[in-house]
């Protein structure tokens, strides 16, 4: 499944639990890094609005899908994928990287959502070790002095995988950065999957989940910020429907 803003095509390439995993394992093995990005639809609403994120996004290694609504174009367009919000992965990363021996850090969030988490981690999985943890300073810039000391020291804790919790785009925009300045570590941009752990946010409930119902649960919990980039993601569904017909007819 695949998606195209200007210049730009941002496909869809792991689609399955075990596909990402096994490919995230050989990484891991080759001593390569990555950048993991969650597509959905508030994505799509910024990748329309903004060619540079377009642009950055086009350039993460693995693309997965977060949010019902794009695992249901893929299946409308025959192109089906799994659903793998950011949220559900950070557990599955850690114990592939206890289980390779690699370290991991966190970047985003605030202080004790992060000390909360390594400590839930490190007890729930054999073998994990956070060798660096950091919530950088509000109005944090991906592009500017404060990030390059983030990444100089993400280099030096020997850390390999990173999960960033800065939000869209920022995380994005720092995973590309960390591409090109530290290239053997892996970033996985997880949103709020550090704060859901230890239950800094709360996350729906999972008969809602199950539903396809989490949506509702946010954006009932901050009205003012969400209900309007809901709105947003729901004006974008008929075009995105089209356009999955349109891509269904091509593989019949």
């Amino acid at each position: 499944m695949n998606f195209t803003f200007g210049a730009h095509e941002i496909a869809i390439n792991m689609a399955s639990s075990a596909q990402l995993l096994a490919e995230i394992r050989r990484r891991f093995d080759a001593g390569e890094g990555f950048a993991l990005a969650t597509i959905n639809l508030d994505h799509l609403v910024k990748l329309r609005a903004d060619a540079d994120f377009a642009r950055i996004y086009a350039a993460q290694d693995l693309i997965v899908a977060d949010g019902r609504p794009v695992v249901a174009l893929s299946r409308l367009a025959r192109r089906p994928v799994e659903l793998l919000p950011g949220s559900d992965l950070v557990r599955p990363l850690a114990r592939v990287a206890a289980e390779e021996g690699v370290p991991v850090a966190f970047v985003g969030s605030h202080e004790a959502a992060l000390a909360d988490a390594r400590r839930i981690l490190e007890a729930e999985i054999p073998g994990l070790s956070v060798a660096y943890a950091k919530a950088p300073a509000m109005g944090f810039d991906p592009d500017g002095a404060e990030a390059g000391a983030i990444l100089a020291d993400l280099r030096a804790s020997g850390a390999r995988l990173c999960f960033l919790a800065l939000g869209a785009p920022k995380q994005e925009r720092l995973a590309l950065r960390g591409r090109q300045e530290v290239p053997g570590v892996g970033f996985a941009s997880v949103g709020a999957g550090i704060d859901f752990i230890g239950g800094h946010q709360v996350r729906a409930p999972l008969w809602m989940r199950r539903v396809g119902l989490e949506w509702l649960w946010r954006a009932l919990g901050d009205p003012v910020r969400l209900g309007p980039r809901y709105a947003k993601c729901a004006a974008i569904l008929p075009g995105q429907t089209l356009r999955a017909l349109r891509l269904r007819s091509r593989a019949e």
